[in-house]
């Protein structure tokens, strides 16, 4: 008897209590938490444990860069990407594609609505298992930082594969559940990036080196690249004048493709002609498979980022153009290596 009343009262375990203790006095402790639901907090020591901080910087510096046209700019990844806002932004920015959503949600309703309809298309765009997805509107909505984190970490290595996120970042985790008997707490580690090995490396890139080091040759190795491609592609009367721009639709670089290789496109294979960026970003996918095909990609690059005509993308695939059907060494203006 005195058990079932104990367990009437519900009773907080002992070790439950212990738990509580060790979470900061700001945290928002399940006292009133629904019989059967769970909820997690991050400790503090996993809070302030340098890698987890680094993670947030890097993720955070990243989506500054990709809306930065758009003039948004996140502070807090806590607090900033809760209603769906940033999250829409930058879904279709990364995607390429554009989500039938109101722009300004200013409701609860209208809020959860909207990130509701986010995050369908980022997880069939992830093609993430509904079991194993590790994020929902329910927990972003409340401003979890961990489903947050686990929700832009799977965008990033799924868009921008290059984007050096550090390593093995775990934070260690209690989940609290109420049950008939009480508050029930369990302690945990959880991944956020995965471990480090020489073979998830990723190599390294001569680009990065070249605009860190050398960004006064940068004008010259676009030069004579854009001089190889206009040779080539005299026969077809196209020419190029800005390398930063005129591959983003994806149709000049697969003509080039098509003209080194030998082989013409079937029409229907690709957009001569692309009206949208749904149209740009089938073009750009298209010809890096035909790269990797031929072997020529050593570096992972995202369609999006040529899309986005980002500059050093464009001269990562340009220049392993270069590389196979280089001009005569009479004319050559680069050397048969790296780019210096």
């Amino acid at each position: 008897m005195e058990e079932a009343a104990r367990a009437g009262k519900g009773e907080m375990e002992p070790e439950s209590l212990y738990l509580l203790l060790q979470l900061p006095k700001e945290a928002d402790l399940p006292v009133e938490l629904p019989q059967g639901e769970k909820k997690k907090f991050l400790l503090p020591t996993s809070r302030k444990d340098p890698r987890f901080e680094e993670l947030q910087k890097v993720l955070m510096e990243w989506i500054n860069a990709k809306l930065q046209l758009e003039h948004i700019v996140v502070r807090s990844l806590e607090e900033d990407m809760f209603d769906g806002l940033i999250l829409h932004h930058l879904f279709q920015k990364l995607a390429g594609i554009k989500l039938e959503v109101e722009e300004i949600a200013l409701t609860t309703m209208s809020q959860r609505r909207k990130l509701k309809v986010v995050l369908e298309a980022a997880n069939h765009s992830l093609q993430v298992e509904e079991q194993s997805v590790k994020w929902s509107v329910d927990t972003i909505f409340r401003k979890d930082l961990l489903a947050t984190l686990h929700l832009l970490v799977a965008m990033a290595k799924r868009f921008q594969p290059d984007l050096s996120l550090p390593t093995n970042v775990q934070v260690e985790v209690i989940s609290m559940e109420s049950t008939k008997s009480g508050l029930k707490s369990e302690k945990s580690v959880e991944q956020l990036t995965e471990c480090s090995t020489d073979k998830d490396q990723v190599p390294q890139d001569i680009f990065d080196e070249l605009f860190k080091l050398a960004p006064e040759k940068v004008s010259a190795v676009k030069e004579a690249i854009v001089t190889f491609i206009n040779q080539k592609m005299e026969h077809l009367g196209l020419s190029v004048q800005n390398l930063d721009t005129q591959f983003a639709d994806g149709v000049i670089l697969l003509l080039l493709i098509g003209q080194l290789g030998g082989f013409f496109l079937h029409l229907k294979e690709f957009y001569l002609t692309p009206s949208s960026p749904a149209e740009m970003l089938h073009n750009v996918t298209l010809a890096l498979e035909l790269l990797k095909d031929e072997g020529l990609l050593n570096y992972p690059i995202s369609p999006e980022d040529i899309v986005n005509k980002d500059t050093k993308s464009t001269l990562r695939v340009l220049y392993s153009l270069f590389c196979k059907h280089k001009l005569k060494a009479s004319t050559d203006k680069m050397p048969h290596g790296s780019p210096n």
